[in-house]
């Protein structure tokens, strides 16, 4: 009995053209700056579907749920520069104080009976307050 010859069969073409490829670090930072999804195709090169099936062979997860996690490394390096900009301005260190700290700007005193303080206690307190940022050395606006 004569042994039979087995040919090898190409794979047949799926179609849609090349894979395309992905760069993931790339993908990550742009994530990072908060571009939106179809700013982060138009970079790469890539279908809105493409990305998201790259996405789910990478990471197990689509889009929304891949973006969300890498976004915050962005986020962490913009509160590192924030912070880092309120040791010499003053407008950021009330910024992030109002938004990190709850604390809030006193628009007017108001005494009990519905008195206002007088316009020269505000003036004090807000001169004192320059006067301590000057001495702290920050940077205040003239």
């Amino acid at each position: 009995m004569k042994k039979k010859e087995t040919k090898e069969v190409p794979e047949k073409n799926k179609g849609g053209g090349q894979r395309k490829e992905i760069d993931y670090e790339t993908f990550e930072k742009l994530c990072s700056i908060q571009c939106t999804e179809e700013e982060i195709c138009e970079y790469l090169g890539v279908t809105v579907k493409t990305l998201n099936l790259r996405l789910k062979e990478q990471y197990g997860e689509g889009f929304s749920k891949v973006f969300k996690a890498k976004r915050k490394l962005g986020i962490a390096s913009l509160r590192r520069t924030q912070f880092k900009l309120a040791e010499k301005n003053a407008a950021m260190a009330i910024f992030l104080g109002k938004n990190l700290l709850n604390q809030t700007d006193r628009g007017e005193l108001t005494m009990k009976g519905g008195l206002s303080a007088p316009k020269e206690l505000k003036e004090l307190e807000y001169n004192d307050l320059i006067r301590e940022c000057k001495k702290r050395g920050i940077a205040v606006p003239d």
